[in-house]
């Protein structure tokens, strides 16, 4: 499309917490040269392939491995932060990935592995075949949707190496992926051993994900919209023509793990740029909230840590709105960097374009490029509690009084008959019946979305600390695993921490152990070793008893 005339959009504004926070860590991160001296994004891979190069031993690298860049952050000083991804024999490696670290003058300081096991198997022929694989991962979709019947159920097997599980090994992950009595989609990844037969590990593989608009939750919300001859298009030429879409109630059509029919994504278009009536008769309703939150969450990312949208790279994802049959869920799919949002069940939950949940899925994108975090075990926690961190912050951001910041996770969406006032209480988390308000050795076992608790409690104790006070209109409690007192940092500091934990340390085997080090080691470089945050971050930590 050829360049058109945009309108312009009210600023948001922010507010004074964000304001000092971003001062604070421009003054913290100050780089002692001017910025044409900081190296490039090329210069820190080239000084990063001189340190494999030379390092290779020690890193674990052979000649039989293979390696491809993910993601380089430049730290304000020049410090450079380089994430690999590792292959096998060409074959991927599950928790291959490391992150190399370098001084200003591309020397190297230390490196964060995934695994430290010596990456060296037998053979890359598996025992055990392809159609085998897919079978085992096809019960396995079917008995975690018992009582479902399902159709249209295929499996899609792929070689990778395991070295996420113990010593690395050879092994079948399969997507499996079907569609319920309903029609909508339900879908499974399966880790299961080559050589054997046996299932590994097995996780849901759907991450649970100017004008103006009157929106369902948000009031009247400012739109940054594209002007196409007479009509105007719901896209946003300033954040990546980021659009939204209606999928006309419609589900994907998904064959051996490839999608080869996506439920449509109709850009909407509107005659006079005001967007939506506040109620659900209005299909474009929804869409306002789905364009509404994609557009706070780019700006929360971009004004608060600098991020030039999900991937980095300044490209635009798009949302689905209006997606199956009263579908009660809402997801990221990387494979077409996209959001899809279901409209509920009208019963236990509303459309879930709330945006907290835009925050949430965005950020399930973040990850990905990032950490990449596993989504099974602790990982997988820590993938979800990510999600609900930084959907809260984006809340917080938003400053809008008609969905007030406050520590829990999708109110506006939930209904009478659903039992709890919202999906999550990230101050206590297991007010909602089934998350871990503390670390035990068997936390792993739990949904992902149930052992995010611990994270989830530790995010809100270091923000906010321990005990009773009032949030957004909301009452918030929160003790602590040991009795202890936490005395909180604040919430922007609380964002950086984890946003520099996540990009530079986090790994995708990164477990709650690893997470307490990895936000130690970005509390350290953002505020000092001896620093009131530093201290904070381990009293926060060992309040939901990981130590």
């Amino acid at each position: 499309m050829s360049r058109i005339r945009h309108l312009r959009r009210p600023r948001l504004a922010t507010t004074g917490a964000a304001v000092a926070a971003a001062a604070l860590l421009a003054a913290t991160l100050t780089p002692t040269a001017g910025a044409a001296d900081r190296p490039t994004r090329s210069t820190a891979i080239a000084h990063a392939a001189d340190v494999l190069r030379d390092r290779a031993t020690s890193l674990g690298l052979t000649p039989a491995q293979d390696t491809t860049v993910r993601d380089v952050i430049v730290d304000a000083d020049g410090t450079q932060h380089v994430r690999y991804d590792r292959t096998y024999r060409e074959l991927p490696v599950l928790g291959g990935d490391f992150v190399v670290h370098l001084t200003p003058g591309g020397e190297f300081r230390s490196a964060n592995r995934a695994t430290t096991r010596a990456l060296d198997i037998p053979g890359v022929t598996p025992a055990v075949k392809a159609p085998r694989a897919a079978d085992i991962a096809a019960a396995a979709l079917r008995a975690a949707n018992v009582g479902e019947t399902l159709r249209e159920l295929t499996s899609r097997p792929r070689l990778v190496v395991d070295a996420l599980h113990g010593t690395p090994r050879l092994a079948w992950r399969t997507d499996a992926l079907a569609r319920d009595e309903a029609g909508n989609p339900v879908a499974r990844t399966v880790l299961t051993d080559a050589a054997t037969g046996r299932q590994i590990d097995a996780w849901d593989a759907l991450e649970s994900a100017a004008g103006d608009g009157e929106s369902l939750y948000g009031g009247t919300v400012p739109l940054e919209t594209t002007a196409a001859g007479s009509t105007y298009q719901l896209k946003d030429p300033t954040r990546g023509d980021t659009y939204t879409g209606d999928a006309a109630n419609r589900t994907d059509l998904c064959l051996l793990g490839i999608c080869v029919r996506r439920a449509p994504a109709t850009l909407f278009t509107d005659a006079d740029n005001h967007w939506g009536t506040g109620t659900t008769t209005d299909r474009a309703t929804a869409a306002v909230d789905a364009q509404y939150g994609t557009d706070t969450t780019w700006d929360y990312y971009k004004s608060v840590h600098g991020r030039n949208g999900i991937a980095g790279d300044g490209r635009g994802s798009y949302n689905r709105v209006h997606y199956g049959n009263d579908y009660n869920n809402a997801f990221w799919d990387d494979s077409c960097f996209c959001m899809t949002y279901g409209d509920g069940d009208g019963n236990l939950l509303g459309p879930l374009v709330s945006l907290d949940v835009a925050g949430h899925e965005m950020t399930h994108g973040v990850t990905s490029a990032t950490a990449d975090l596993t989504y099974s075990g602790e990982p997988g926690g820590l993938n979800e509690a990510t999600s609900d961190i930084f959907g809260t912050l984006v809340e917080f951001f938003a400053g809008n009084d008609s969905d007030p910041g406050d520590w829990l996770v999708g109110e506006k969406i939930v209904r009478s008959g659903f039992e709890k006032p919202a999906l999550r209480f990230m101050d206590r988390p297991s007010k909602d019946g089934s998350s871990a308000d503390c670390w035990s050795p068997t936390v792993g076992n739990l949904d992902v979305h149930y052992s995010s608790g611990v994270a989830n409690h530790f995010a809100y104790l270091l923000a906010e600390g321990s005990g009773t006070r009032t949030i957004g209109g909301v009452a918030h409690s929160s003790p602590t695993c040991d009795g202890s007192t936490v005395t909180g940092i604040g919430k922007d500091k609380l964002g950086a921490i984890w946003y520099r934990a996540l990009t530079v340390y986090m790994t995708s085997s990164t477990d709650y152990a690893g997470a307490r080090t990895a936000t130690l080691n970005a509390a350290r470089d953002l505020y000092g070793s001896g620093s009131t945050e530093h201290g904070a971050v381990a009293a926060a930590w060992s309040a939901v008893a990981v130590a």
